[in-house]
Parts: structure tokens; C-alpha cells; sequence
């Protein structure tokens, strides 16, 4: 599933095209994704003009000229492209495979920009685990896919004291408690490998050693949401890691994987200077997490 970064690269990549532009028409091809679609998304939509493509977590957020905001997810396998009269295909060349079935094409947005260039914004999805929904700015913040989660890791709201009270008391893993959306918003398997990588802390710790018993952060919870923050805009100005189906929307790939320090590593020395270990991966909830077993503590 892309996180966060890769959803800020396709944000990025989309917001040239559709902030600004007027929503000629929505063609929705089939009546759900994950979720059926907004009722009456296709009207709703029409005549609006965009004022801006925002982001909370990894939902990209569509904000309308007359208060209302389109909710996207991507999913699994979920992606944009934009296509105008001088390109009908994406271009770009794929380290892997996407699909350009257009049998998965399943929302097409028609703009019409303010230089009055036409274009088409084309949601394709094959495993249709993505979701679109309509709500009001106003209430956005009480959205149910929007209200419990956690700080935004792209800004200065995520600091030691702050991370320190989320995990002030958890018995949990120091992995599964970063993984839980109520925790670090939009961080998912990949970025939690690296982020406790580069804080050296193990992602088998118990997350409540991160907090003092007077609810201050440890130097070890300073180390690691500066971590967060930093191995989030790396990914970012990378383009996004860009595994399996995730795609820019000019059609290119990020390249961050190739600076994985852990993440699919296992069997390779430590990169950290100075450390002698090998990267181990072991499961935890299902889930495959990569570490140094011997600078990771």
C-alpha cells in the first residue's frame, strides 16, 4: 500500500493539473471501489472549480470552490494519470509493471484548466481496494476516516513531547505502536523500518521506555521523531519508494528504495558506520520488519 510519501509525490504531481480548474464532467465507470462511490458524486462535481489538493495521512483531498472536498485513497493499487490533447498515453519509463488497462480506469475527471488546456484525470485501480468520499470542509476534522489520526510527520507538530504522549503507558511494540494511524499518521511498514533504523532503537522495544514517568520524552523519543520527520522528507524529495504499482503521475518512479538502509535487506551487513551486524527480518503482527539486532536497541 503507498504511504505517505507516495502520496504526497502523486499530491504533487496532480496539483499542476487540477488546482484551478474547472470540473467540466465526472465519469464514474462502475459504482464502487472498496466502498461504493459518493452518491450523486458525478453532479456534485460538475461545474466546480478546485481551489485546492491538499493531503491528511494518505488521503489526497480535493477542495472545491464551494465548500465540499473529495476524499481520495489509493489503496492497493491505485494511481492517477493525466492525459491532455498532446498525450494520450503516461509517459515514463516503469521499473515496474502498472496498469494502462483501461478496464481499470474507473473515474475520469474532465477538466478544463484556466488557460483552457482540456485535460482528463484518470483514476485506474485493478484490485479496487482505493475509495473516494465527499464531505464539507467544515467537517472535515470529524470525518470517520479523517478524526483519530495521529500527527502529520511532514511538519513541526511532530516532536519528542509530542510523540512522548502518544506513548506514554503502551505495552505495546515500539513497531506496532508507530504502525497504528492514531499514533504517527500515514506511516506504514516501510518508513517505521527505517525510521527506527536511524534512531537505533529496536522496533521490539516497548514503546511506554520512550516516555518518562512524568510524561516527557526520553532522549531515545527525541531521536526517533526527528527520524520520523527526516526519513519522511527523504522520501518525499526522492519521489516517493515507488514499490511495486506506485507511479508518479508524469509516469516516472521514485528511486528512494535504492537508499533503504534496512527495508528488504535481510542477510546484508549494517550499513550504520562502525557497526558489525547483519540485517535480520523477523514478523511481528503479520508483518515483515527489518532491523540491526546489534545497533538497534
Amino acid at each position: 500500500m503507498p504511504e505517505l510519501p507516495e502520496v504526497e509525490t502523486v499530491r504533487r504531481g496532480l496539483q499542476p493539473a487540477m488546482e484551478n480548474a474547472r470540473i467540466d464532467s465526472v465519469e464514474t465507470r462502475r459504482p464502487d471501489l472498496r466502498f461504493p462511490l459518493p452518491e450523486g458524486m458525478e453532479g456534485a462535481l460538475a461545474g466546480r472549480r478546485i481551489e485546492a489538493l491538499g493531503r491528511r495521512a494518505k488521503y489526497l483531498l480535493v477542495e472545491l470552490d464551494n465548500g465540499q472536498v473529495l476524499g481520495c485513497h489509493l489503496g492497493m493499487s491505485g494511481s492517477f494519470r493525466v492525459e491532455d490533447p498532446e498525450a494520450s498515453e503516461t509517459p515514463g519509463a516503469f521499473r515496474h509493471a502498472r496498469s494502462k488497462d483501461s478496464a481499470h480506469d474507473h473515474v475520469v475527471f474532465h477538466l478544463m484548466s484556466a488557460d483552457g488546456t482540456a485535460r482528463r484525470v484518470i483514476y485506474n485501480d485493478p484490485r479496487r481496494f482505493g475509495f473516494m468520499f465527499l464531505t464539507s470542509r467544515e467537517s472535515l476534522d470529524g470525518n470517520p476516516f479523517l478524526r483519530k489520526l495521529g500527527l502529520e510527520p511532514t511538519g513541526n507538530a511532530l516532536d519528542g513531547k509530542a510523540l512522548a504522549a502518544t506513548l506514554a503507558g503502551r505495552r505495546t511494540t515500539l513497531k506496532a505502536a508507530l504502525l497504528d494511524q492514531k499514533t504517527v499518521a500515514g506511516l506504514g511498514n516501510i518508513y517505521v523500518c527505517e525510521a527506527l533504523w536511524r534512531a537505533g532503537l529496536s522496533p521490539k522495544r516497548t514503546a511506554a521506555t520512550l516516555a518518562r514517568k512524568d510524561g516527557m520524552p526520553t532522549d531515545r523519543c527525541v531521536r526517533l521523531a526527528d527520524a520520523v520527520r527526516d526519513v519522511i522528507a527523504d522520501a518525499i524529495a526522492a519521489g516517493g519508494s515507488s514499490l511495486r504499482d506506485h507511479i508518479r503521475t508524469d509516469g516516472t518512479l521514485g528511486y528512494f528504495q535504492h537508499s533503504f538502509s534496512v527495508y528488504d535487506r535481510e542477510g546484508q551487513p549494517c550499513p550504520r558506520d562502525g557497526c558489525d551486524g547483519t540485517i535480520r527480518r523477523i514478523v511481528q503482527s503479520g508483518r515483515s520488519t527489518f532491523h540491526c539486532p546489534t545497533c538497534q536497541k
